[in-house]
């Protein structure tokens, strides 16, 4: 059984879009200044509907990880490094840190984007060691 994929919808097609293209994009609220993730029908911090998406440089620290031995379903390799990365340039994204080693995985490690196809549509941003 394959890995399930994720389904693009109205809010996060922009997001699958770029990601395909290897960008890294955030939603961005210019109401309050904030960048945030998930894309959500209206900003978190304000309420404001008129976010947008803006480029990220895509790269941060981690701020959380844990090594993931139990697949959550098919398709997932185990063991995987699953953290919570602060971007540089604001919001904070929950993805895969790729370092070779789970185990190698640290908070405070600085990572950068990095991306991988998972079907013909669809790329998930990764992130690896900030070389």
């Amino acid at each position: 059984m394959s890995r399930p994929v994720p389904v693009p919808t109205d809010l996060s097609a922009p997001f699958w879009d770029a990601a395909r293209r290897g960008d890294l994009v955030v939603p961005y609220c210019p109401s309050c200044d904030l960048r945030f993730f998930v894309p959500e029908p209206v900003c978190p911090g304000c309420m404001a509907a008129g976010w947008h998406y803006v480029a990220s440089t895509g790269r941060g620290a981690v701020y959380s990880v844990t090594v993931v031995h139990r697949a959550p379903g098919p398709g997932f390799d185990t063991p995987f490094a699953l953290a919570v990365i602060d971007l540089d340039d604001g919001a904070t994204l929950l993805s895969h840190v790729d370092a070779g080693d789970p185990d190698a995985v640290a908070i405070g490690m600085r990572v950068r984007v990095d991306f991988r196809p998972l079907t013909d549509e669809i790329t998930l941003p990764w992130f690896v060691p900030e070389s």
